[in-house]
């Protein structure tokens, strides 16, 4: 699992490695530390127990060199000291910043596959666990990389330096010292395993109390009309509620792994103050020794109390990356092709082979589909709900895969195609387009960024949006609020073809993309699209026959299959279900009427 971070260390080895520099350095300045203090304990101690006759005679002639001495071993103190507060700044901020800058990369990196995974990944995805996963999962990866790592070497590099100190000094006090952590270690290794499962738990739970927060906040409009604030709120609540119980059992493991730490090694200093004070009085060893045998003890308490803190970093973040593991590993859109044949320019042609399709096994959405469309041409594409027209149109930008030799753009099988090509030449309207809450000029140039002010006011013309510019504020630069939310149906559906036109696309798709509009303004946006029919292939799908009445080729499609296929006047000869669909049609627009 921790394989994917290895780039990212390997990226920034130079920072890291000059961190690691700096926790050795400063291990070696702290260590230092205890041995002066040493030395003047037991040159006082050695002052303190000469006999009276020193004291008279040759205390007082030698008391200015004591006192000096004294102060080179303060100034030196001083100095490691000094020196070590330096180190671990510098520790801290190479390798702080290191993790910083792979969280930058690793969360560029992460959010640029996403946009690589086919539109099927996020139908079983919901928008709060990918941000979760984006936010939460991946602060908690980068803890593993800053504290984690610091604090692990910290750990290793200081018993590396104390320990062979503590055990020169004496191996009884260091046996008393670290008998108790053998214990410790074992409960340790216990308990970050329950606690690798629970931080599982709290990472998936949060995750859906940030779908459930997204969901609520998408939906409010729903949810208000329909009274359901007490509802939504009841659920809520529930999913807080268990997110507390499982952080709290997480807390307690946290902290009975803490309280361990804490008191065995209370236990481990009193054993050491028995020991070490019997040795003091059987004069084993000096006072000066048994003081800085203190000190390196008290040099390895943080690192001792930080294991199970580290350990806690290491099983929270190795849960976070699991999580983020299942979405990287997903397989991106198709690759770029290689056998790329028209010189990178779509013209058009869309032809389908005995197309049999399905998005999951045993539940067939299209079959033997056999069509040819002709660049420039425009084809209608009818049928009942569910009858698998949007589907069909789906397949042509590539947002399901088809299966191989199925499909042909160009005369080249479109899993042949770079995606990029292929959806570049492409515009594409959904029946309910989605809108940036942005402005009405960012929204039509996400079609083209580049695009001129003229080709913007040619976009807005060509679907008539422009008619409803000055009813808009400020006109183009009117913000119409999170998925156009202040726009109606009619214009947030001409806003999305401006958007797609814009592009000048050798292929146009409207699916439904006429559904909001009144009959005369779709007249309009229809003669529009007639013009720029033979430099551009059009497909329209429609529950409106009347919307693809002047179209090439008509394909009536019914339970995956087409069941008619022709012109308009074609079809109503034909007297079948297309023309049994426009009669009641046109019943219903008469009974309207009156």
């Amino acid at each position: 699992m921790f394989k994917r971070l290895y780039p990212y260390l390997r990226r920034y080895r130079k920072l890291l490695i000059a961190g690691l520099i700096l926790v050795i350095l400063k291990n070696l300045f702290q260590s230092v530390s205890p041995q002066i203090v040493k030395m003047a304990i037991d040159r006082l101690q050695d002052i303190q127990t000469q006999g009276a006759l020193y004291h008279l005679l040759v205390a007082p002639v030698l008391s200015a060199t004591g006192w000096t001495e004294m102060a080179v071993l303060i100034a030196v103190f001083l100095t490691m000291e000094t020196a070590h507060a330096a180190l671990l700044f510098g520790m801290r901020k190479t390798m702080i910043v290191a993790s910083r800058k792979i969280e930058l990369d690793f969360r560029n990196d992460f959010f640029s596959h996403l946009q690589t995974l086919p539109p099927a990944f996020y139908h079983y995805r919901r928008t709060g666990d990918l941000m979760s996963r984006m936010t939460n999962d991946l602060a908690n990866m980068r803890e593993i990389l800053g504290p984690g790592i610091m604090y692990t070497a910290n750990t290793i590099v200081s018993f590396f330096y104390v320990v062979p100190l503590m055990l020169q000094m004496s191996p009884l006090l260091t046996l008393t010292a670290f008998l108790p952590m053998a214990v410790l270690s074992v409960m340790i290794y216990k308990l970050a395993r329950i606690m690798h499962h629970r931080a599982e738990q709290v990472q998936a739970k949060l995750s859906d109390i940030s779908s459930e927060v997204h969901e609520s906040f998408s939906g409010i409009r729903i949810i208000q009309s329909y009274v359901l604030e007490p509802l939504q709120f009841t659920k809520f609540r529930k999913l807080n509620e268990e997110y507390f119980g499982l952080n709290m059992a997480m807390v307690r493991i946290r902290g009975l792994m803490m309280a361990s730490v804490i008191g065995i090694i209370g236990l481990s200093v009193a054993l050491l103050l028995l020991a070490g004070g019997w040795l003091v009085i059987q004069n084993r060893i000096s006072l000066g020794t048994f003081t800085a045998f203190n000190f390196y003890l008290a040099m390895l308490i943080w690192p001792m109390i930080s294991i199970g803190w580290v350990l806690n970093i290491f099983q929270r973040g190795a849960a976070s990356l699991k999580r983020m593991e299942e979405v990287l590993s997903v397989k991106p859109d198709a690759s770029e092709a290689t056998a790329w044949t028209t010189g990178g320019v779509i013209r058009g042609t869309i032809e389908f082979r005995n197309l049999t399709f399905a998005y999951t096994a045993g539940q067939t959405v299209l079959k033997d589909i056999t069509l040819r469309l002709s660049a420039g041409s425009t084809l209608g594409i009818v049928g009942k709900t569910g009858s698998g027209k949007s589907t069909l149109i789906h397949l042509i930008p590539g947002l399901y895969p088809s299966p191989p030799g199925s499909l042909w753009i160009d005369n080249t099988e479109i899993n042949r195609i770079p995606p990029g090509v292929l959806r570049a030449a492409i515009g594409m309207v959904p029946q309910d387009p989605f809108l940036f809450s942005d402005t009405i000029r960012s929204n039509i140039l996400f079609g083209k960024p580049d695009a001129t002010e003229k080709e913007i006011r040619e976009a807005a013309q060509w679907s008539r949006l422009d008619r409803d510019l000055d009813q808009f504020p400020d006109g183009l630069d009117t913000v119409i609020g999170e998925r156009g939310v202040t726009l109606s149906g009619g214009q947030k559906q001409r806003l999305a073809i401006a958007r797609a036109l814009i592009r000048r696309p050798a292929i146009l798709i409207l699916d439904d993309a006429l559904s909001a509009v009144d009959t005369r303004t779709e007249d309009e946006i229809l003669q529009t699209l007639r013009a720029l029919s033979g430099t551009r292939t059009i497909l329209i799908v429609s529950h409106r026959i009347h919307t693809v009445r002047h179209a090439d080729t008509i394909i009536y499609l019914r339970d995956g299959v087409i069941a008619e296929q022709g012109t308009h006047d074609e079809l109503m000869t034909l007297n079948g279900a297309f023309a049994r669909m426009y009669r009641h049609q046109l019943l219903e627009e008469e009974i309207e009427h009156i």
